[in-house]
């Protein structure tokens, strides 16, 4: 077939070519002179291609060009809008249902290897003993150094019950292991944890809205009211990308009036515009709810915040959400392939669109801005409330940014709490109770040492601003006569790594526990022991303890 194509090219480039401009015309004729652009522009690509077949100097990976060519473009839209080739439709499965073919881990580089970071609890690899930590050195005699995160993901992915191969090497040993595993169908539960914060308050957390996740809150919520007594609820969408349109209609559908208005899409095909309204009997319309958000809230979780924040339902506390008022359809395309492309906005129940960043007027260099003040509008909530379009959920009780300490981002950054997490597990078989778990003193003097060892060090942004500008200076040659200056800056701006480990102790002895608890407990676990210390937590509660005040955040 390959000889077949070097041999008739020139012919079957130019029908190829005729059948495009051919198909092209026909589905536009009689449309508008913007059709007509599309068909003049259709015709040059066309053409293009078919003189670069021709003429090229070299053979051409037409595969790779033109897929390059189509993410150019659709780039050139919003991030939203992609083209999914047959080989990632696994990846759009995943999205939707939260399952896959695969070993169930978490991965991510570290210097030349892929590392894993994160096991689900009972599939293959954590059956198989894998531990966060472990450096992935090949599949299925694959070497994979230096490859990138996804391609050894995508190595891992394949039909459950299919066999793959893989040599790693310890964290802390740093022995070599030969391991085979059979794939699994990974199912992710986008309920990492659901338990009771108090003997009156339920927490869920909803991680993703992939299908099945409205029942799934259901089931939770059932067993927080009969079996712990729960009185009210702390719903945590906080780092929810968001997911299926509809699995948000039927969440909002257990606790508002059935009939309620939850969203509205509105796009240019006018036939696709629709109204979603809880359709079902309720579950539960009187349960007290606090909805927890942060900026990386989004879409299907904006859906649920706004409309809960639109009709008064519930009380929304946190951060301003992420702010994405746009709506994807999956589209099919030949050969297997498909297109995710943004066909509406989204409107909740006020009527206002919570989309931050205007991608149909972009800036003269290309890049994105956010709506302008001047076009941000006023809306009102059922009860009366002044609510805003244009950027995300603003919450109804905002609390403070907690900025994690400089030298705690560099820990976190440099991999020295999840390195010194897997010397521990690998000395301590079990840690018992992980509410009772804790990084005490010694503990942390251990860390400490650990830290020397590793010669761990840090530069704030003062000193690398500084750094830089020494460097001008010296190629400008202003440095020597400045010298003295520069030498007192850098003495009084400098940092003191052993004062900061004194200083910031209790954030560190918390980062660290938390990563411990993980390896041990998993996600469930790892979420359940940051709940203790949880400064918007330990707001819903105060809210829900008190009828009054959060009466008084539901009235005009």
């Amino acid at each position: 077939m390959k000889e077949f194509f070097k041999k008739h090219r020139t012919k079957l480039i130019s029908f190829f070519t005729a059948l495009l401009i051919g198909i092209s015309a026909i589905m536009f004729s009689g449309h508008t002179s913007t059709n007509f652009e599309l068909v003049k522009n259709l015709d040059i690509f066309a053409s293009l291609v078919k003189e670069l077949s021709l003429y090229y100097v070299d053979d051409i990976d037409y595969g790779k060009t033109i897929k390059k060519g189509i993410d150019e473009m659709l780039e050139s839209l919003d991030p939203y809008t992609v083209y999914i080739p047959e080989s990632k439709i696994e990846d759009l499965t995943f999205m939707t249902t939260g399952q896959y073919g695969g070993i169930g881990a978490i991965i991510r580089k570290i210097d030349k290897y892929v590392i894993i970071v994160h096991l689900y609890k009972d599939f293959p690899a954590d059956k198989a003993g894998l531990k966060a930590g472990d450096a992935l050195l090949e599949v299925n005699g694959v070497s994979l150094k230096n490859k990138s995160t996804s391609a050894v993901s995508e190595l891992l992915k394949g039909q459950p019950g299919t066999k793959v191969d893989l040599k790693i090497k310890r964290a802390v040993s740093g022995e070599t292991e030969k391991v085979s595993l059979d794939r699994e169908k990974v199912q992710v539960d986008p309920l990492p944890y659901y338990g009771m914060l108090n003997d009156k308050v339920g927490y869920v957390r909803l991680s993703n809205f992939t299908r099945e996740s409205g029942a799934k809150v259901q089931e939770a919520v059932t067993e927080l009211k009969k079996d712990k007594q729960a009185e009210a609820l702390v719903l945590d969408l906080r780092n929810n990308p968001g997911g299926l349109l509809i699995e948000a209609v039927r969440l909002c559908n257990l606790f508002v009036p059935q009939g309620t208005m939850v969203v509205s899409t509105k796009g240019k095909v006018e036939r696709w515009n629709k109204e979603y309204k809880a359709n079902m009997k309720p579950y539960d319309t009187e349960l007290p709810i606090v909805v927890l958000v942060n900026s990386h809230s989004a879409s299907a979780s904006e859906i649920v915040a706004g409309c809960m924040q639109d009709i008064d339902r519930a009380v929304v506390v946190g951060k301003r959400t992420f702010g994405k008022g746009l709506v994807q359809t999956t589209r099919e395309l030949s050969y297997n392939t498909k297109l995710k492309v943004t066909t509406a906005k989204y409107y909740i129940p006020s009527g206002r669109c919570i989309q931050a960043l205007d991608y149909a007027h972009r800036n003269e260099d290309g890049s994105v801005g956010k709506i302008p003040d001047t076009l941000i509008s006023e809306f009102e909530t059922q009860n009366g409330r002044t609510v805003y379009d244009g950027g995300g959920i603003m919450p109804d009780v905002e609390t403070d940014e907690h900025k994690l300490s400089k030298i705690s981002s560099y820990l976190l950054h440099d991999h020295m709490i999840f390195d010194f997490a897997s010397l521990y597990c690998y000395k301590q078989e079990d840690i018992g109770d992980p509410a009772e778990f804790s990084v005490d003193d010694n503990m942390y003097q251990e860390f400490v040492v650990f830290l020397n060892e590793k010669s761990f060090d840090y530069e704030t942004r003062s000193e690398e601003h500084l750094d830089a500008l020494i460097e001008i200076a010296k190629k400008e040659k202003y440095y020597q006569v400045a010298e003295n200056e520069f030498d007192e800056l850098a003495a009084k701006i400098a940092h003191d790594r052993d004062k900061d480990l004194r200083l910031f102790k209790d954030e560190i002895k918390e980062l660290l526990a938390e990563e411990i608890v993980g390896r041990y407990y998993y996600r469930k676990g790892k979420i359940k022991y940051g709940l203790q210390t949880d400064q918007e937590v330990e707001k819903a509660l105060e809210i829900l303890s008190n009828p009054e005040k959060m009466e008084n955040i539901l009235t005009p």
